[in-house]
């Protein structure tokens, strides 16, 4: 090209119109060259534009499936008892076992937001009624014929010797097995992931508080959604990491999911970057040294101490309140600020209000800082059954006999003449059959 430059240059000097003549060729080609390049361009960015909107119309197109599917399974719904069985039970680590679930009748089973749990009525020996207990689920809604919960067995706290063992989960490590028939209500809770947001998500949990939101994390796996997802799981070792392989799979198959493992007490074989990222507790500070901003929304699960500070810690980090989510066993682990000025407003009289137990015998004064009936019998011993500590399972009703109750939220409700003790507290004087 640069031999054909030269020669062209000797000729134009020598034959005036024929320099003029290559002057226009050279335009021309000029002019065809940025229009090929132009082309060229913008025929790759339309190769994106359309990649784009492929992925786009299939997310859409497998949410639509999803949506179709949930509907058409909540028709098999049912109410009361169901009988499943135990298909498979698993060890997953120290006292922690996963029971996949299938109903006894081989009929379908409807799907349930990611987050949801089951309730089961449990049949133990030397139990003169039914118990009554709750379990989140740790499958996705994507998992169609069947259910699957993790149940750690939760042994007598090492301070208070004297404390027994958790009933309902000794019961599934120790009796229940392989083939065994259990009774199960319909998947409930109000703690559960919307599927089709696209907001910047934070998953937290500790321990078997894994469970609903690793049930999230399927889902988004599943359904093919590209939402920033950030996983925090704190445990004390790699001893009891449940679920670690699930998780670890889980992440390598999905860009945008990142997973954070915090380990208390890492053993000795614990290997840092490999078993876990961070030594120590999980904390807001991990969070603010992790995350990139403080804009997502938040879902955690874990005891009560854990889900106090860390909500706690969100708040001091200005995480408006809307935008953390928990799960509701035991409610008054955590008191929001809305919630502490409503009680604030609602006792500003100074009224003593009184709430008799029928049954007991006892009549007790209100005390508002325990936010609900249910931690107000416990706290007087008063034993009133309970099961999710959220108002879905219905385990802690209880029949008023003089007297009125207020909901914690305008989503609870109890049937008439009787109420739901562990989301409601008096209006004024009250009188429970208890």
């Amino acid at each position: 090209m640069q031999t054909l430059l030269l020669i062209s240059a000797e000729s134009a000097r020598a034959n005036p119109g024929l320099a003029i003549g290559f002057g226009l060729l050279a335009a021309v080609v000029a002019q065809t060259t940025l229009a090929v390049v132009s082309s060229v361009r913008r025929l790759a960015q339309q190769r994106r534009q359309f990649a784009l909107e492929s992925e786009r119309l299939a997310y859409e197109v497998r949410l639509a499936k999803s949506r179709w599917d949930q509907t058409e399974q909540e028709k098999s719904s049912w109410n009361g008892w169901r009988k499943f069985r135990v298909a498979e039970k698993l060890h997953e680590c120290e006292d922690v076992f996963s029971f996949v679930l299938k109903p006894h009748d081989g009929k379908a089973i409807p799907a349930f937001k990611p987050g949801q749990y089951l309730t089961f009525g449990l049949d133990i020996p030397g139990r003169d009624k039914q118990v009554v207990r709750c379990y989140s689920l740790s499958s996705a809604p994507s998992d169609r014929d069947f259910y699957r919960v993790t149940i750690k067995k939760e042994k007598a706290p090492p301070d208070k010797p004297g404390v027994p063992p958790g009933v309902g989960s000794s019961f599934f490590a120790d009796g229940v097995n392989d083939g065994d028939l259990l009774n199960v209500k319909a998947p409930g809770g109000h703690f559960y992931l919307e599927s089709e947001k696209q907001t910047p998500l934070v998953l937290i949990s500790a321990g078997v508080g894994i469970t609903p939101v690793l049930s999230m994390a399927r889902e988004i796996a599943a359904i093919g959604s590209e939402r920033e997802t950030w996983f925090f799981f704190v445990c004390r070792s790699r001893a009891d990491h449940m679920l670690k392989a699930e998780v670890e799979q889980l992440v390598a198959r999905c860009d945008n999911i990142r997973l954070h493992v915090c380990y208390s007490k890492p053993g000795p074989e614990d290997v840092q970057g490999k078993d876990f990222h961070t030594a120590g507790r999980l904390t807001a500070d991990v969070l603010k040294a992790v995350l990139p901003s403080s804009n997502y929304d938040y879902y955690m699960c874990g005891n009560g101490s854990f889900m106090k500070s860390m909500y706690e810690g969100l708040i001091g980090w200005g995480v408006p309140e809307a935008k953390i989510h928990y799960e509701a066993f035991g409610p008054a682990t955590i008191k929001k600020t809305s919630d502490t000025l409503t009680l604030r407003k609602a006792d500003a009289g100074g009224k003593v209000v009184n709430v008799t137990f029928g049954k007991s015998g006892k009549v007790v004064r209100w005390d508002p800082a325990l936010l609900n009936l249910l931690d107000f019998a416990r706290a007087n011993e008063v034993r009133i059954d309970s099961g999710c500590c959220a108002g879905s399972c219905g385990s802690c009703s209880v029949a008023v006999k003089e007297g009125e109750v207020e909901y914690l939220s305008k989503a609870d409700t109890g049937e008439a003449g009787s109420c739901l003790t562990c989301v409601c507290r008096p209006k004024g004087d009250l009188v429970l059959d208890a």
